[in-house]
């Protein structure tokens, strides 16, 4: 007899799933490729008291995942919100946050850039980083994990929000505010590296107590969408929208092109030239 589960925690090849009433299974696949994520909903067949095998995954209301050269990696399903966290300490790549926008403008999820350790005086400088992506409507919430995660209840009550970002930037110290019952392990910022230790291993889905759900992902250092065509692209960028039918050539690839609308509006400084780059990478990943 197959029952319905929900996808808690992924450790590679095997799961840990959760049935309505609150029994937990270890659950692994029939099939060698294992294609969900935590948030999946599954049917499941239960073996013993322990064990599960998954048998499908149910209709999704939404698929947060990358994809690169050689793989797809699946982030999180079903879920209604990233929540891209930053921090000034160590450096975030600000391609990185804009990635995280497109595939969210892609799979039609709400953002929030969480800017965390608000109070290190090295914040200064990020402000105007994150600025014009504030003006594109994206909203921020600055706080200090250590200090004060009150402000961000707000943004997570009834929403199944996934939190995404580099190693280092705080996502575990996070959790462990919102649930200190978790006690997720956090580790030490590698000075010398400039970057964080990577102390998530695997994604987690947690029950909030005020309504809602927040999924904790390994750290990012890249975010491939070799999956998206070249003819949804442009849309993605919300500040691309208002040109779109605008240049010359109905194929342009908004490079050299003349009478480039996009072009034009990078002269005129009504573009960032950041995220028209970022548009001709993504153009260029999927072979266009």
């Amino acid at each position: 007899m197959r029952e319905v589960a929900r996808i808690i925690e992924s450790h590679g090849k095997s799961f840990i799933v959760e049935l309505a009433e609150g029994r937990r299974y270890i659950a692994t696949t029939r099939k060698k490729k294992t294609d969900y994520a935590v948030g999946d909903q599954v049917e499941v067949g239960i073996l013993n008291e322990k064990q599960a095998v998954i048998e499908k995954a149910l209709p999704r209301s939404s698929l947060l995942y990358r994809s690169d050269e050689w793989r797809e990696k699946l982030i999180a399903a079903n879920v209604t919100q990233i929540v891209v966290v930053l921090a000034a300490v160590p450096s975030f790549y600000e391609e990185l946050l804009s990635r995280c926008l497109v595939a969210a403008e892609d799979a039609d999820i709400r953002v929030l850039i969480l800017l965390n350790k608000a109070d290190l005086p090295e914040t200064a400088a990020v402000r105007p980083i994150l600025a014009p992506y504030c003006a594109l409507g994206y909203p921020m919430l600055e706080l200090s994990a250590q200090e004060d995660v009150s402000p961000l209840w707000a943004y997570l009550v009834d929403q199944t929000s996934v939190f995404v970002g580099q190693s280092g930037m705080g996502k575990s110290t996070l959790v462990n505010a919102l649930l200190p019952e978790v006690k997720a392990r956090t580790n030490e910022i590698s000075v010398a590296l400039d970057s964080g230790k990577h102390t998530t291993t695997h994604a987690t889905l947690y029950r909030l107590p005020h309504g809602g759900e927040l999924i904790d992902s390994p750290g990012l250092q890249e975010f491939g969408m070799r999956h998206l065509p070249a003819d949804r692209l442009v849309p993605l960028f919300p500040e691309f929208r208002p040109y779109i039918g605008q240049c010359r050539f109905h194929n342009c690839r908004h490079d050299r092109e003349p009478n480039c609308a996009l072009i034009a509006a990078l002269e005129r400084g009504e573009i960032l030239p950041q995220r028209l780059n970022l548009l001709r990478k993504l153009r260029a990943e999927c072979g266009a």
